[in-house]
């Protein structure tokens, strides 16, 4: 940074710079802040330059020991304050599953690696909803939308953060209470962007962080943008995965995706409702 003038970023401090932008609601925002502070107070070392360094525009600044132990006593209060300010917002949440529940409405969670096109198949899935955008970790927060699936009925499709390899852990700390989305799910949706190389190694990833948040809900396989890759990588990631090929843009592999998402819920004891046969 002496050298060149400019802000050097470890991988951890790039990501967490990438949620800062798309973290615009009040809880996104809380949960990027947290992870930020739980991430530099370790960092909280020197003086000078190389604390104004570690500052971030969020009051870590100032030379001379004094400041560093008055900035990490600060730190320490904002962190104690975001983490009441979760907890809050996991209960609404925690409340608006018991009533989902007692509706007995199923939740179909979409998981998968950053930037596979979740959002955009839930779009389509649930026929509206916010459209995708191209870009790494667009989703911070929970996005759930209605839908209908055909000998099933109503479901509830919601949306996750999009995970990555090595995630940081004070990323998974401060998006836990976000994930528990994915913990209470009835089935999931793994969507994995066909037309990428590395698609088998990106499906690892994102189940073995399912595994390591204790997800065991029953899984169906999306591979997404399938009008986008190729034929060859299609029937090998088929081979190996399985899997249902789809385009959310174009439509294709819709239909049959709904039919798999329905015959999932049905095989784990979820009851069709009366007007099902009408979807």
């Amino acid at each position: 940074e002496r050298a060149t003038g400019l802000k050097v970023l470890d991988r951890t401090q790039l990501i967490l710079d990438i949620f800062a932008l798309h973290a615009k609601t009040p809880e996104a925002q809380a949960q990027v802040e947290l992870a930020q502070l739980r991430y530099l107070l370790p960092r909280l070392v020197g003086k000078g330059k190389e604390m104004s360094r570690l500052g971030g525009g969020i009051g870590t600044r100032g030379p001379g020991e004094t400041k560093l132990e008055v900035d990490r006593r600060r730190l320490l209060e904002r962190v104690a304050h975001l983490s009441r300010r979760l907890e809050e917002y996991a209960r609404r949440r925690e409340e608006a599953r018991r009533q989902r529940k007692r509706r007995g409405v199923p939740l179909v969670a979409v998981v998968g690696y950053t930037n596979a096109g979740k959002t955009t198949l839930l779009s389509a899935l649930a026929r509206g909803g916010e459209a995708g955008e191209d870009k790494l970790f667009a989703t911070l927060r929970p996005l759930t939308r209605r839908g209908f699936l055909p000998g099933v009925g109503e479901v509830l499709f919601t949306d996750t953060v999009g995970f990555i390899r090595k995630m940081p852990e004070e990323l998974l700390a401060a998006f836990r209470a976000t994930l528990e989305e994915v913990r209470e799910a009835d089935l999931l949706v793994h969507v994995l962007d066909a037309s990428e190389e590395g698609a088998l190694g990106r499906y690892q990833v994102v189940e073995e962080l399912l595994k390591g948040l204790g997800v065991e809900a029953p899984r169906v396989l999306a591979l997404s943008k399938a009008d986008r890759a190729a034929p060859y990588d299609l029937l090998f990631l088929r081979e190996r995965l399985g899997g249902v090929p789809v385009s959310a843009l174009t439509g294709t592999g819709l239909r049959e995706l709904k039919e798999t998402l329905a015959e999932a819920l049905l095989r784990e004891g979820v009851r069709s409702q009366a007007w099902a046969q009408y979807t």
